[in-house]
């Protein structure tokens, strides 16, 4: 009779390796989840205080949030906005807009708005951009992105030059920035007319 010892024990260290390995794997990843977690926190508040100083505001911005529905205004169905506020009064709300018309798709921005309804800033969070060309939207790529402080509905033709307006367009690439101009004075229309909106905190019972 074959003696089954050998393959019991053969059977019994795989099915503990398995075992290991699976534990092994579950313990990386519940710890490699929230260290990706705590980076991408890290880098969106650096993101977000490059465009309402850390200064002005005393609530945490990442946490305080509304979720609004405009696809006119804001290119998406779903629009997430990061309120900023300073002992409790409106300082900068920074909408997660969608330039839905980019040359090679929709480009996301994030456009801070403050309170008297001029910019903060803009920066270009995703985009798929031709490189060397409309990828100039990127803040790595060039200052483009970075002139937008301080303007405001009243006070800049929200246009391409090419058009009669205010803003460069790039050489052989008109379209990129055309299309982020529209989505940050779409963006600017919504303030105005639904800024207030913003900072009204839901009563609960």
């Amino acid at each position: 009779m074959m003696n089954k010892q050998p393959i019991f024990i053969a059977a019994l260290l795989l099915g503990l390796f398995a075992v290991l390995g699976t534990t092994l794997v579950a313990f990386t990843y519940t710890n490699t989840i929230d260290k990706i977690k705590d980076n991408e926190r890290i880098a969106l508040l650096n993101k977000l205080n490059q465009l309402v100083p850390s200064d002005l505001i005393d609530n945490d911005i990442v946490n305080d949030t509304k979720t609004i529905s405009n696809l006119h205004y804001l290119g998406a169905e779903s629009t997430k906005v990061y309120l900023g506020r300073k002992r409790g009064k409106a300082v900068a709300a920074v909408f997660v807009s969608i330039a839905p018309d980019g040359y090679n798709g929709k480009i996301k921005l994030l456009v801070a708005v403050m309170a008297n309804g001029k910019l903060g800033g803009v920066r270009v969070i995703a985009h798929k951009e031709t490189p060397g060309l409309g990828d100039k939207i990127d803040e790595k790529k060039g200052s483009w992105i970075l002139q937008f402080p301080a303007m405001s509905l009243d006070n800049t033709l929200w246009k391409v030059k090419r058009d009669g307006g205010h803003f460069d367009q790039f050489t052989g690439a008109t379209i990129t920035p055309r299309a982020v101009i529209k989505a940050i004075k779409n963006t600017l229309l919504y303030y105005s007319k639904y800024g207030d909106q913003l900072f009204t905190k839901v009563k609960t019972t």
